[in-house]
């Protein structure tokens, strides 16, 4: 998957679940997905409430839920900066 087909994923996710109620950024190798509190996506570099490094390969396993969150922040392939109950909330967009 292209990184542009990634964050249209994640457009069409944030819009059918009107995003939640935090800001995200998701910081992957290939660049960044910003989830804004209210449910907007975008790629630029903002400050936000919870930020998670993960590769892009990583966050399409997330997502597609062939990767289990718990194992990949346990083993290292996920780094959580921020508030740590933001980062739950995603189980919801997810």
């Amino acid at each position: 998957m292209t990184f542009e087909a990634l964050t249209d994923k994640i457009k069409t996710l944030a819009a059918a679940k009107g995003g939640v109620g935090s800001s995200i950024k998701f910081a992957t190798d290939a660049g960044n997905v910003f989830l804004s509190a209210n449910g907007a996506v975008s790629n630029e570099d903002a400050a936000a409430d919870c930020t998670i490094k993960v590769s892009q390969d990583d966050l399409e396993g997330l997502m597609s839920g062939d990767l289990n969150p718990m194992t990949a922040f346990m083993f290292g392939k996920i780094k959580i900066d921020g508030d740590m109950g933001v980062a739950m909330k995603l189980k919801d967009l997810f």
